[in-house]
């Protein structure tokens, strides 16, 4: 025996554990904080995913090692009205019909009376606020107090890269300084409220719009991207020909972004990359800036901080620009969770969703579970990030198109039954297509499993999602 309680040492020994346990239960049964970080449009450009050569964004890599890093996050839909939407209420585009920019979650049937994330934290005794861009409209609607931040800002009397086109559609240096990027009141309205004293737990979302286009910046942060020193994604000439034409069709027709062929005869590649990378920089920035409120307030060490972005973006990947594909470009995301109780340095490969952020957020928090919720808790990873894990990655693009991501492999089926399949170990650019392969047979139906067994009709709508579907299917023969 390594020691013994005398009669002597017990009374003490058991007020000073009594005492202790107190504490506990006093500290277990305060609610932690939550701090939403989304970052609008953001792919896998961060240091921590490796996802390009020359991104910097060290306050992101520092949140990651202060936490648990998801490096196969994907979203729920390549477009930000589907995928917010998704992530607010637990709920695939699939069971709910919202596929694109429109309609509103409010107008859909199959959301009537669901309460949002925030909505569900309010009505647990939180204080919510939020600025800038959490929803994809409206955020008012849903939080306590609101603070509009000034959406995409300021923008030049004329274009600077590309003269036509849709009007945000443009990248360069403008404008002259960081004060008056709606993001950074976006950082000091969210560093106020953190120096504040609430009486009661909060929910505090902040939503930066960069790197999303127009891809300007002030020119501190081009600076730090030398044109001349850029390095461009890698394309393959022949990538597309193993895909189906509705494949293509649903990527090329009728979307607003420019082509990749007027890109490179423009001579404009080199640029827009290097406003991506110091868009993507001036945002972390910003991030950082709510970060050190954070760890300076008396909040930072009952907080439990979420950065994440609505779904990923082309630069040229595939042949292709924005987002509305899916491809990884399109859907891979950033997942970074941290806070009390949660493994720092800690990465996991396993494939996970935006939808799974809303249930773990109840089971962190210690609010009531949602079994009608469609995400999986992400706590089990936290705990132990090589478990087994039966849950894939799932996004869409309308009816009948749908991606399954799995630790190793991407499969795609499209409304007109064509399919794609990827071995991202092997080929992390996806450049050969194995579906047509006898021996990948196998893996291909054990992904086709996962498909959506009685997908909600496509809502009615007015946007240029709803144009390219239809466009696409539009031309499909026989």
């Amino acid at each position: 025996m390594l020691f013994s309680l005398s009669g002597r040492g017990l009374l003490p020994w058991c007020l000073l554990f009594c005492l202790s346990m107190a504490y506990a239960s006093d500290l277990y049964a305060e609610k932690p904080n939550v701090l939403l970080i989304s970052i609008d449009d953001l792919n896998d450009w961060v240091g921590c995913l490796d996802g390009h050569p020359q991104a910097k964004t060290p306050n992101i890599d520092r949140l990651a090692d202060n936490g648990t890093l998801f490096t196969n996050g994907h979203c729920q839909s390549p477009v930000c009205n589907p995928s917010r939407a998704s992530m607010m209420t637990g709920r695939y585009p699939h069971s709910t019909g919202v596929y694109f920019l429109s309609p509103d979650l409010k107008q859909a049937p199959a959301l009537a009376g669901i309460k949002t994330m925030p909505e569900v934290f309010a009505a647990n005794g939180y204080k919510t606020m939020a600025t800038g861009k959490i929803f994809h409209t409206g955020d008012k609607r849903f939080f306590q107090e609101y603070q509009p931040s000034g959406g995409f800002g300021p923008t030049p009397e004329k274009k600077i890269s590309q003269p036509h086109g849709h009007p945000l559609w443009d990248w360069g240096a403008y404008p002259e300084d960081d004060d008056q990027m709606p993001d950074m009141k976006a950082a000091k309205w969210a560093e106020g409220k953190l120096k504040q004293k609430h009486e009661q737990p909060f929910f505090l979302a902040v939503g930066f719009y960069r790197p999303h286009v127009p891809m300007y910046a002030p020119q501190k942060w081009f600076d730090i991207h030398p044109r001349d020193n850029i390095e461009l994604p890698l394309v393959k000439v022949d990538d597309r020909e193993d895909l189906s034409q509705y494949a293509i069709d649903l990527t090329n027709l009728k979307h607003v972004s420019p082509t990749h062929d007027w890109i490179t005869a423009a001579g404009q590649w080199e640029h827009a990359v290097q406003s991506y990378l110091a868009c993507v920089s001036f945002a972390d920035h910003c991030v950082g800036m709510v970060l050190d409120a954070l760890q300076s307030s008396q909040y930072a060490d009952n907080t439990i901080i979420v950065l994440y972005s609505d779904h990923g973006f082309h630069l040229g990947e595939k042949q292709r620009w924005a987002k509305r594909t899916l491809w990884e470009d399109g859907t891979r995301v950033p997942i970074i969770m941290a806070g009390p109780g949660v493994q720092v340095t800690q990465r996991s490969a396993q494939p996970v969703e935006l939808l799974d952020i809303f249930p773990t957020l109840l089971e962190m928090a210690g609010l009531p579970e949602d079994s009608d919720q469609e995400g999986q808790s992400l706590v089990p990873l936290m705990q132990n990030p090589d478990q087994n894990w039966d849950h894939p990655a799932i996004t869409s693009f309308g009816l009948g198109n749908v991606a399954i991501r799995s630790l190793r492999y991407r499969f795609i089926e499209y409304y007109d039954g064509s399919r794609e399949l990827y071995d991202l170990q092997n080929d992390p650019h996806e450049w050969t297509n194995l579906a047509l392969r006898p021996e990948y047979q196998d893996i291909i139906e054990q992904h086709a499993a996962f498909l959506p067994e009685d997908p909600h009709e496509v809502l009615p709508g007015n946007s240029t999602g709803h144009e390219a579907y239809a466009a696409a299917n539009a031309n499909i023969q026989g």
